[in-house]
């Protein structure tokens, strides 16, 4: 049985994790200071590393948190098979391209696309992170695939990462510059290339 300290205790540490999340994304993560963070979650500033140890502890549980967040968004419909045979391959394509559309408006997405050069650097803490959020967005858009009516001369596998990186491609851009670009008109574009693809085929 939890006890009231120890609620309290893990309403803290969401509390932290949640407002470091936003000011890794808005600040990124060097100008982000325990100060800032007490500020936004309301936490006392020594109860930061007392939950966490250090600031890179604190990045790695913000990441971890993060990625819970995006396998919740990105978890197959309960008694949704592999193959369904009753789904046309519009169908999969329009519900596959409404989950990259929403996953893509994500809080999350903000964060990571922030935080990108520094888990690109040598010997970045982050690296790892970065490496199974990717996979996890790969694998899920891989399945979704395989339940459409592709040509052969699109894989799944390698079509997924072109999917991904054009998601992630069209966020970044629109964060740099938000009045000349138009993410939903950009993944509308993207899914119109791909049916024309199942199309040409004849599928």
């Amino acid at each position: 049985m939890t006890t009231r300290r120890e609620q309290t205790s893990q309403e803290s540490r969401e509390l932290i994790l949640a407002a470091a999340a936003d000011l890794f994304a808005a600040k990124g993560y060097r100008q982000t200071t325990f100060a800032d963070v007490a500020e936004r979650s309301g936490i006392s500033r020594g109860s930061i590393p007392w939950h966490f140890g250090s600031k890179e502890g604190l990045l790695l549980a913000v990441l971890e948190r993060s990625t819970g967040l995006i396998r919740a968004r990105l978890g197959d419909e309960p008694g949704e098979s592999e193959e369904d045979p009753g789904r046309s391959g519009e169908e999969g394509l329009d519900r596959m391209a409404e989950a990259v559309a929403a996953l893509f408006t994500l809080p999350t997405t903000k964060l990571f696309v922030t935080l990108l050069v520094e888990a690109l650097e040598p010997g970045s803490p982050i690296q790892g992170r970065y490496v199974e959020i990717h996979k996890t967005l790969r694998e899920h858009c891989r399945r979704s695939l395989e339940r459409l009516p592709l040509p052969p001369e699109l894989p799944a596998d390698a079509l997924s990462a072109v999917i991904i990186g054009a998601g992630i491609g069209v966020h970044q851009q629109w964060l740099l510059a938000p009045a000349l670009v138009d993410p939903d008109r950009a993944l509308g574009t993207l899914r119109t290339l791909l049916k024309t693809a199942m199309t040409a085929t004849g599928r």
